[in-house]
């Protein structure tokens, strides 16, 4: 795959992302992932929490070698970290791992222990969004594995979307799919998961702020539990 021929402007990439997400939103995830890897060559790439590889490998064969960011938050579940590291050994990707710019013991020193727990949104900012908007900055476009059915803020995601935020377009190629969806594609080609979700958690995130689900909850709230927060601001 070659790279963009030209710098495209913030105009022709938010042009551009509004009307791939109207032509795109009945492709299959794969096509959706295909155009990306036509469209942007080797300025796209996967962002993974190594909740699962779904994304990660759909993209692999459409670009193969594609970059997958991954942050890693100095919070995360051994398991996650786990997951990572097998992906980046198995899978036709390459993985980059991006860090905040204080480690845990350096925030603790500057903000005072378990931000995460007095004040989440900051912490969330200093240890995901900013170390993402970082980290973005090479690239014009990138993939999540946002769904539709995880809840209901999530529920308008576009297969391709505009980041106003970050000035990207946004793609997320499974927007449409069910869990279902995601089980049989793992189960089909033997696709990496945290074993987490074989734990009873449906989401999984910073181990401090992630919980097992209940019986009938949906599947982020596990996250922030008993909170009003329901993202992390990668998002939203």
């Amino acid at each position: 795959m070659t790279a963009v021929q030209h710098e495209r402007t913030t105009e022709e990439l938010k042009a551009l992302a509004e009307r791939a997400g109207r032509e795109l939103e009945d492709a299959s995830a794969l096509e959706i992932l295909q155009w990306a890897a036509e469209t942007f060559g080797n300025r796209f790439c996967v962002t993974s929490s190594m909740e699962d590889a779904v994304v990660a490998h759909l993209a692999s064969r459409a670009l193969p070698g594609v970059d997958v960011v991954f942050l890693d938050t100095g919070y995360h579940f051994p398991e996650t970290i786990g997951t990572r590291d097998a992906v980046d050994a198995v899978m036709d990707v390459n993985v980059i791992t991006l860090t905040p710019r204080q480690t845990v013991a350096e925030q603790d020193a500057e903000y005072g222990p378990k931000l995460h727990d007095r004040d989440p949104d900051l912490c969330c900012a200093l240890r995901k969004v900013k170390p993402l908007e970082d980290g973005l900055k090479g690239y014009q476009a990138w993939a999540t594995g946002l769904r539709r059915d995880e809840s209901e803020t999530r529920a308008g995601t576009p297969v391709v979307g505009w980041d106003e935020k970050r000035g990207k377009v946004k793609i997320s190629p499974i927007a449409r799919w069910s869990q279902d969806d995601v089980e049989a594609y793992v189960a089909e080609h033997g696709v990496l998961t945290n074993p987490l979700l074989m734990d009873g958690y449906a989401s999984v995130g910073c181990a401090p702020c992630t919980r097992r689900v209940l019986e009938g909850e949906d599947a982020r709230a596990g996250r922030w539990a008993g909170r009003s927060k329901t993202e992390c601001g990668l998002h939203g």
